[in-house]
């Protein structure tokens, strides 16, 4: 953790550090998944998905309050041992370095397929590392100002998805809802996991005050989001119809290919090289928070831990090298950080509780 805290996260700040950090690689599937999950009009499950979500918000912030914005961290280590915590820290380490290491390797990987086949996607890999690490010594405050930047630097490619308009039909809709499908909670799991990197909102605690308006910062993020998801479903769906969905493994980047101008070939590779932007904030907050953990079992220099965390997440990075690898991956380190985004809020509330308690 960064020991002098100058200056504390805006709501504007906030919010759009949480919008980059949720807005991943899953968007390029999203889709797919609605339409595999829920059938037709599929992206009506967005906002229901999102109502999830916004449950899972008031949890961390019922923490925040009752923690008197204190790290969880302090939290924990107030009622329980380090020893005893020593495993769980260990945990959250390899799932939130793992993640951020495998994000940037998924999209790595689809670059490579695009644009250049016959080069090893762990060059690629070396490079965004060493963005990764100077952007993570800097600091959450610095990485928060990063995103606001990059933010900018992709929102305007909303604007593209009225390109499709000409072609969007209503029959592909259809006036069935979630037909060709059977619903189960494993379907709402999936699709949640397009939201994940809002439980990450736990560790910006110490980095956040009244003045950040935490609760409703958080919600903002997450209406942007569930608004952009719906709104690319929507279009999708209208576009390419339900049953076609399921054929394509990204949708959004067979969307960017038939973009077509008469100054610029291959518009696909050019509108996914923008998404490097969300890209490196989504790894680079999970690395973040890996090093704000590892600090806890092992207290030195942080640019140190960055350094062994990325060095141990590139090498990790070797193992799965086809695409397929990665995404079971991602699907399952996404189900542990679905039980984390409800379990570890609880658990911190169970915990202040008993403090306040003892307390009396």
């Amino acid at each position: 953790m960064e020991t002098r805290i100058q200056e504390k996260l805006s709501p504007f700040h906030l919010a759009i550090l949480i919008y980059m950090t949720q807005s991943g690689m899953v968007i390029f599937s999203l889709s797919r998944r609605l339409a595999e999950q829920f059938g037709t009009n599929g992206w009506l499950a967005v906002p229901l998905v999102s109502l999830m979500v916004c449950a899972n918000i008031l949890l961390m912030a019922v923490v925040y309050r009752m923690g008197k914005g204190k790290s969880i961290f302090d939290i924990m280590e107030q009622s329980i041992s380090k020893i005893i915590l020593f495993p769980l820290y260990l945990f959250l380490l390899l799932v939130w370095s793992l993640i951020g290491c495998l994000v940037a390797k998924q999209y790595l990987l689809v670059f490579q397929m695009i644009a250049f086949p016959t080069t090893n996607p762990m060059l690629f890999k070396l490079v965004f590392d060493i963005l990764a690490f100077s952007l993570i010594i800097k600091g959450v405050y610095n990485i928060s100002k990063a995103a606001a930047v990059f933010f900018w630097s992709i929102i305007w490619m909303v604007f593209l998805l009225f390109y499709f308009y000409y072609d969007f039909k209503w029959a592909r809709l259809t006036p069935f809802i979630f037909q060709d499908s059977t619903i189960t909670i494993q379907s709402f799991s999936n699709i949640y996991l397009a939201f994940l990197g809002i439980e990450l909102c736990l560790l910006l605690f110490p980095y956040i005050n009244k003045k950040s308006k935490f609760t409703k910062s958080i919600l903002a993020a997450n209406l942007f989001v569930t608004l952009m998801y719906t709104y690319l479903g929507f279009v999708s769906f209208g576009f390419y119809g339900h049953n076609y969905l399921k054929t394509l493994q990204f949708p959004l980047l067979s969307m960017f290919a038939y973009i077509q101008f008469p100054f610029v070939q291959g518009t696909e590779i050019l509108f996914y090289g923008f998404f490097m932007f969300s890209i490196i904030i989504t790894s680079v907050m999970y690395l973040w928070a890996a090093k704000e953990t590892c600090a806890r079992i092992i207290p030195i220099n942080g640019k140190l831990i960055t350094a062994g965390i990325l060095l141990f997440s590139y090498f990790v990075a070797y193992i799965p090298d086809v695409m397929s690898v990665v995404e079971k991956w991602l699907t399952v380190l996404g189900y542990f950080e679905f039980g984390i985004s409800f379990g570890l809020p609880l658990f911190l509330i169970s915990l202040l509780l008993l403090q306040r308690k003892n307390e009396r």
